[in-house]
Formats: C-alpha cells, structure tokens, sequence
C-alpha cells in the first residue's frame, strides 16, 4: 500500500504541474482527494493491512492529502494573482489624458417657479409654512366649511386612507392649522404636494399648490386684487392684464377666478385658451366667516382673504408647455432647457 500511495503521490504532482486553468486544478482535487477520489479508494483498503503497519501508513496517507492539496491551493491562488494583475491592466487609467467633464444638475422647472412664486409673495411680507402631506378628513375638509355631505366634495376627488385620513387634497388645511395656533394677524404662503385622482394632460395624481391666507383688521376684497395683480405682472410680465370671474369654494365668500390675458395669443383666442383670450390661473375669495369660528376667531372683529393655485399650471403658462406629464418623465432633453 505504500508503494501505492507514493504512486497516487506522484501522478497527482505531474497533473498538477501540468494543468494550466482553475477548472483542471478543481477537477484534479475531485479525482484525487475528493469524498469519491482515488486516494479515499485507497484508504478502504487500510483495513486489510496489519495492525501494526497501520499508523504508519495512516500518516503518510495524510501528508499525502496534504501535500496534494497545498499544491492545488498554491496553484489557485496564482491563477488568482494573475486574473487580478489582467484586471488591473484592463482599467488602466492614463492620469496624462483630460479629465471628464460633468454636468451640472440644475433645479427642476416646477421647482423654480415654485421658488420663485414664494420669493414674490414673501416680498409682500408673507411666510412660507408647511404641513403634512397626509391629512386628517378634518382638517382637509370639514374645518374648511365642507362637511360630508356637501356636493364640493365631489369636486375634489380623493385618497383616503382610512374613513378620517387622506392624502391632502390641497395645501388649505395647513391655513387651519396655523390659524389654531395663532392669533391674527396672520399671513401665510403654504407650498407643496397634494395628491388626487387624476391622469391626463392637464392632470397628474400628484402635483404641486400654493395656497396663501392673510388675516387682518378691516383686509377687503380691494387688497385681495392688488395682491394677486402684483403676483401675476411679476411672474408673467409687467404688461399682464388680469381679470376676476364670480365662482364658489366653500372656505370663501365672495369668491373669484383669476385669469390672465391668453400668453399665447395676447387676448385674440387661439386652441390653448379655448378661443376666449383668457387664462384660468388661481382661485381666490374672502374667508368665509364659518372658517373663522371653526378656529376661533370673531369674524366680526377681523377678515381676510385666501387664494390658491397650482404651479404645474403657472409654469406650463409660463413656458407655453402643452403636457404636464412632461414634468414627471425626467427627459433630460425637456429638463435641460429650463
């Protein structure tokens, strides 16, 4: 049996140093040392040798193991070594050559006009505030003089949550939050996400408002077209001429739409604004005094007015974009130009 493992030795060591790639030296392994290999064939037939020749040959049967076993492991790791120094030489990098040239990111256009809107109104002195994003049906509706049954709620299409929470269907609830807090006077600018059903053209489940509140002593609905004329001459043009529509928001009363001379074709009518020279931008009115008891305030000693708008709106006005899905797509050749 000695001979035969000195002869298991040797065929294992010239295989070995012939073998040239990780697969052989794996299946050199298997042949030789592995749990069906030769030298375990061999080793079944220990019982069959005397008693007293057994330890011996026990020992040379692991230093034989060993032996061959060290010798593949060498092998690997060279084989290792040099698929490390290929990959080295394969990412070569030439530090003589010009650097590359990154782009700089810039801010999203919704994001611009957001921030530009903001800077316009907090020159009038108004205060930037926010509020969470998922409401409670409270503060989203009823605070805001629109109880459950009320026919404005089909106006809002909304996602609830639960039976009393919702994602915000506007940026109102947070003039509510503010004014529970706080005693007039009070104005405010509050930015941000509100979400609702919609997918088309003109509407996305998600978009951006605007929602502004001013709360004062003897404020009329004269300071509330002042405001919004300052506003849209400074975002669209000094020459912007604007006009307000009677229309009906539950949280305000007398209430008005905004519009602006049509960008587009300056007033003659044309396909974008249906032809009537006009721009629906923002909705407006004065608080309604059932706003002003719910969070405590004497409607007979302060008034104020409120307004709303929605910037995906503002800037496809301000840049003559026909899709606002194009905001959302993040198509670098459209991001690029604003």
């Amino acid at each position: 049996m000695k001979e035969a493992l000195e002869k298991l030795q040797r065929e294992a060591l010239t295989e070995i140093r012939k073998a040239k790639n990780k697969e052989e030296f794996l299946g050199i392994r298997i042949k030789y040392i592995g749990r069906k290999g030769l030298l375990t064939d061999l080793l079944r037939t220990l019982k069959d040798v005397s008693p007293e020749d057994r330890p011996v040959l026990g020992k040379l049967s692991n230093e034989t193991k060993n032996l061959i076993s060290l010798e593949i492991e060498k092998a690997l790791e060279r084989i290792a070594e040099k698929d490390k120094e290929g990959e080295l030489l394969r990412e070569y990098i030439d530090v003589t050559l010009p650097g590359r040239i990154f782009p700089y990111g810039r801010r999203h256009p919704v994001s611009q006009v957001m921030r530009e809107i903001c800077s316009i109104f907090s020159d009038l002195g108004f205060i930037v505030v926010e509020g969470p994003e998922v409401e409670l049906d409270y503060y989203n509706f009823e605070a805001l003089n629109i109880p459950k049954d009320h026919p404005a709620r089909d106006m809002q299409d909304t996602f609830y949550i639960s039976e009393e929470t919702v994602l915000r269907t506007h940026t109102s609830p947070v003039q509510i939050r503010i004014m529970e807090k706080q005693r007039p006077p009070v104005r405010i600018l509050s930015p941000g996400k509100v979400y609702r059903p919609d997918s088309d053209v003109s509407h996305t489940p998600m978009f951006h408002q605007v929602e502004g509140l001013l709360v004062d002593e003897k404020v009329t609905f004269g300071d509330l077209k002042g405001v919004l004329r300052y506003f849209a001459q400074k975002i669209f043009g000094e020459n912007t001429e604007i006009r307000f529509r009677p229309s009906f928001f539950p949280f305000t009363e007398p209430s008005a739409e905004v519009d602006i001379k049509c960008v587009i074709c300056g007033g003659k009518g044309c396909r974008v604004c249906g032809q009537s020279g006009w721009l629906e931008i923002l909705g407006s009115g004065m608080v309604d005094p059932e706003v002003f008891r719910n969070v405590g305030y004497d409607a007979d000693e302060v008034s104020g007015f409120a307004f709303g708008l929605g910037v995906e709106r503002i800037t496809m006005l301000k840049y003559g974009i026909s899709d606002i899905r194009l905001f959302f797509e993040n198509d670098l050749r459209f991001l690029d130009q604003f």
